[in-house]
């Protein structure tokens, strides 16, 4: 069957390998931080939060793919006053971000589902149930200090993984705590992504001595896409590596 290419711009990562892998050559713009696949010869318009308006405009692009938590609404508002029309992701567990992976390609002109999101999707159904269960704190950046807090598609994550944050229940859901409220939390363990902030061996485990720490892939942890589908033993693995 064919199928239809319409041009497509997105500002999401996790979006952008979607699309890139199941309909190549749809895409023809993309955010500066759309690092996968890495060979993705598209425009650049800028970052998710300040993407060049200007330029996605020029693109005429049939589609623009956005989410409600990484793109900012008067953006998106200022795209679709230009006629232009713009498909809003919301993802905040795994299942929602296989239903909205579904719609997004289904927009694109993908008929039926690709294999790559039926086996992510049967990777974690098939994902057994935690034989422990720890606590965590999950910072996400510093200077300062935020963390994951209710409702977020890597909380989401992690609880599948037996591993529950502390601040599942603040108000807020990417709030600013002091690192010294988050050493008073006392959790099994630090769980450190590389993105947003790229948390590495020198820059993160300083600040929580004797906690151990679990240094952990963002894009497995916070991206929905074909990631999903290796996800669970990557990040399973991280987070054995992070005991007592």
């Amino acid at each position: 069957m064919a199928v239809d290419r319409p041009r497509v711009v997105s500002l999401v990562p996790s979006l952008t390998e979607a699309v890139a892998m199941t309909l190549p050559g749809a895409l023809v713009g993309a955010t500066d931080w759309c690092s996968h696949p890495a060979d993705l010869d598209v425009t650049r318009i800028g970052g998710t939060k300040n993407p060049a308006l200007d330029q996605v405009l020029a693109l005429a692009p049939d589609l623009v793919i956005a989410n409600e938590e990484e793109n900012r609404a008067p953006d998106l508002d200022v795209l679709r006053a230009a006629g232009l029309d713009v498909l809003v992701t919301e993802v905040r567990s795994v299942p929602q971000a296989f239903a909205e992976l579904a719609r997004v390609l289904g927009a694109c002109g993908v008929p039926g589902r690709p294999r790559w999101l039926d086996e992510a999707e049967a990777a974690w159904d098939a994902l057994p149930e935690p034989a422990e269960r720890r606590t965590a704190v999950v910072p996400i950046w510093r200077r300062p200090w935020m963390v994951l807090g209710r409702d977020t598609f890597a909380g989401d994550v992690l609880a599948r993984l037996g591993v529950d944050h502390r601040c599942t229940g603040h108000p807020d859901r990417y709030p600013r705590v002091p690192l010294e409220e988050l050493r008073a939390a006392a959790p099994d363990l630090v769980v450190l992504p590389d993105e947003p902030y790229r948390f590495t061996a020198d820059d993160g485990p300083e600040a929580f001595p004797g906690l151990p720490c679990a240094l952990v892939s963002g894009r497995h942890l916070t991206w929905y896409g074909p990631s999903l589908a290796e996800a669970p033993g990557v990040l399973a693995e991280a987070l054995r590596a992070a005991r007592r």
